[in-house]
């Protein structure tokens, strides 16, 4: 971000988010800022304006005026979208920017998150288009990430294909645990119960773990490595714990833990301040329970 930019998002602050702290909630509280800033501009204008010509003068050679006259709306009209598509992304730039002043975070670009859980190692490609690094939560560093993995495929015509899975999670280290629980793998359920069992016949590294919490069942599968120390895994899932994973967690929450490194997300990539504090907080409930029961 430019030095002009960072000073169009402190200014922008003091009357876009909460009145309390100045803070915009999401980027949709700075993108009409952006665009009236933008729409004042001569260069805006020109460049739409020659676009219209050029179109104009185009459809009129194709067809004549009527043409001419569609194809100069059109044009236009794709100027504007542009416009706003120019705003929309510095919107979100000012966003992040204030976002992490606020709350002590260094703010990155794209970045490579390693391959260290299976949800890093997805797809054709992986990265990370932001990051925001430093504390989550008390006593819990790490860095939280509008994270996208990438697969590629050949339609029936030979035509590729990508196919883009955006997630938002947060990835810190508990090398205190590795000893105790190696992997640990908490996943939204989803597929039928009845197949379950039929499943598991495949999972040659994995076990299913089970409790006896209907909600956790409900909401969770949860898998370790065969070697587990099942009494240690039912003391890190006590009731608080399996309370606070089934009515507090985000919605659709999901964790990975291996070898020490803990990621922890959602579906989708979250872009406002709220859902970005909830998945930080929750990353450190989870990296704090693990630490927890790894040093008694």
């Amino acid at each position: 971000m430019s030095t002009d930019e960072r000073e169009d998002a402190q200014k922008v602050t003091a009357t876009a988010g909460p009145a309390a702290t100045g803070e915009p909630d999401d980027a949709d509280d700075l993108r009409g800022y952006h665009f009236g800033k933008l729409i004042h501009r001569w260069t805006t204008w020109a460049w739409i304006g020659l676009a219209t010509v050029i179109a104009a003068v185009g459809g009129f050679v194709i067809a004549g005026l009527v043409l001419a006259i569609v194809f100069a709306v059109l044009a236009f009209l794709l100027g504007l979208f542009a416009t706003w598509k120019v705003a929309d992304s510095r919107a979100a730039d000012d966003f992040f920017h204030v976002y992490a002043k606020h709350r002590g975070l260094q703010l990155g670009g794209p970045t490579d998150l390693g391959s260290a859980t299976p949800l890093l190692r997805k797809g054709d490609d992986q990265f990370a288009e932001r990051t925001l690094t430093g504390a989550l939560a008390p006593g819990v560093d790490g860095v939280l990430a509008l994270f996208t993995y990438v697969t590629e495929s050949t339609d029936s015509h030979g035509n590729r294909q990508k196919d883009y899975h955006p997630f938002t999670l947060g990835k810190t280290e508990i090398p205190e645990c590795v000893a105790h629980v190696p992997e640990l793998y908490c996943q939204r359920k989803f597929g039928l119960r009845a197949l379950e069992k039929f499943e598991d016949v495949f999972r040659h590294s994995k076990e299913r773990v089970e409790f006896e919490s209907e909600a956790l069942e409900g909401k969770y599968e949860i898998f370790t490595g065969k070697e587990q120390d099942q009494n240690w895994l039912r003391q890190l899932f006590e009731p608080s714990f399996i309370v606070w994973l089934t009515d507090s967690a985000p919605e659709h929450f999901a964790f990975e833990l291996v070898d020490g490194t803990l990621v922890a997300y959602v579906h989708g990539h979250k872009e406002d301040s709220a859902d970005l504090d909830q998945i930080a907080a929750a990353t450190g409930a989870v990296a704090t329970r693990l630490r927890e029961e790894s040093t008694e």
